[in-house]
């Protein structure tokens, strides 16, 4: 699969600031709900009530948690031989848009279709089950935790590929699009981690963390300008805007990159796609006690997603490596232990049966 590897220090996805997750295929998994299956589910209310006095407490692991270690189970699946050259990445030669959605008082409205192949045209005007994906995720992350979504697009780049991705919007970097792809929906193990995922990525390259650089958005193919905000930035610089100094991705940068970050950017400037695999493999294994899941290795920002994700979906581990140390870093949060109670909670009335 041809990789997007942008000159200098830009992101692997996409020169223009995207982040994106990949799913895995679990084999022989009959009991995984589908979308077919969570249309019997009662939407929650936009604004998320109190945590009930029969939930558990904030910062509890007792959350649903025979749920959320399946999903934990299924969603971080990989072989043994796998590696992060074996995890797809975003190619937009392979991205079909079917229908784009502006999000108004919580819900999708004002879709625009795209042109498509006629094989593309039934999923293109399921609208109930674009509808389902979209209640899935707002009643997953409430509404005050993710104003910086703006739209919700369907698209597809195949099967078993990016499940979803999010990508600052077209005509102002200050909010995003939560992109989903509808081949991949079915299984709501993957799609919950997923999401979450991504969600992580608007958490902590947002605007009020990360404020946004109009001189490359408006840029996005001067490797010139780009390199001149990187200069005039003393923070880290994920490629959106230089990061606030207190912000979780240059905190998370400091504490777990800064003593890897050239060594790894060597490998990212690497121009050879077989080369710059090879090299990342080897990245990855030399450093793997630091590392969550292998496609964590592939950038920081991966690495803060991938971590957020364990934070919320997993258990409060020890801290017995780096990686462990990762997760353990979300805790230190005291707005992000709320915030995971809050998505837990939800997830727990939300996810089908």
């Amino acid at each position: 699969m041809m990789r997007i590897k942008i000159i200098g220090l830009l992101m692997i996805c996409l020169f223009s600031t995207l982040a994106c997750a990949t799913i895995t295929t679990i084999a022989e998994n009959s009991d995984v709900p589908t979308i077919e299956s969570y249309a019997e589910v009662e939407p929650l209310p936009a604004t998320l009530a109190p945590v009930p006095e029969s939930q558990p407490s904030v910062g509890s692991d007792a959350f649903c948690p025979n749920i959320t270690a399946q999903i934990m189970e299924i969603a971080t699946y990989t072989e043994e031989t796998e590696s992060p050259s074996d995890l797809g990445v975003r190619d937009d030669d392979e991205m079909t848009y079917l229908v784009t959605y502006l999000i108004e008082n919580d819900q999708i409205v004002e879709p625009y279709y795209e042109d498509v192949p006629a094989e593309l045209a039934d999923y293109q005007n399921d609208s109930a089950a674009h509808e389902e994906i979209w209640a899935y995720f707002s009643n997953l992350i409430s509404v005050q935790n993710r104003e910086a979504i703006a739209e919700f697009a369907i698209m597809t780049d195949g099967q078993d590929n990016v499940l979803a991705s999010v990508i600052q919007t077209y005509d102002d970097p200050n909010y995003w699009t939560l992109e989903v792809d509808i081949l991949d929906t079915e299984d709501y193990y993957n799609l919950t981690y997923t999401l979450v995922h991504e969600y992580g990525h608007v958490l902590t390259l947002g605007p009020d963390q990360v404020p946004p650089s109009l001189a490359v958005f408006n840029n996005p193919e001067d490797n010139d300008i780009y390199l001149s905000e990187l200069s005039a930035c003393a923070n880290y610089f994920p490629g959106e805007g230089c990061a606030n100094p207190d912000s979780y991705i240059n905190n998370f940068y400091s504490q777990f990159w800064a003593d890897i970050y050239d060594e790894w950017n060597a490998i990212n400037l690497e121009e050879d796609d077989d080369a710059y695999y090879e090299k990342l493999d080897a990245f990855y294994y030399k450093y793997e006690d630091r590392f969550v899941i292998d496609y964590a290795s592939t950038k920081p920002e991966e690495d803060i997603a991938e971590s957020w994700s364990f934070f919320v979906l997993g258990p409060k581990p020890d801290s017995n490596s780096v990686a462990e140390e990762k997760i353990l870093f979300f805790y230190d949060y005291p707005e992000l232990v709320e915030l995971r109670a809050q998505i837990l909670n939800n997830l727990c009335g939300t996810f089908p049966e």
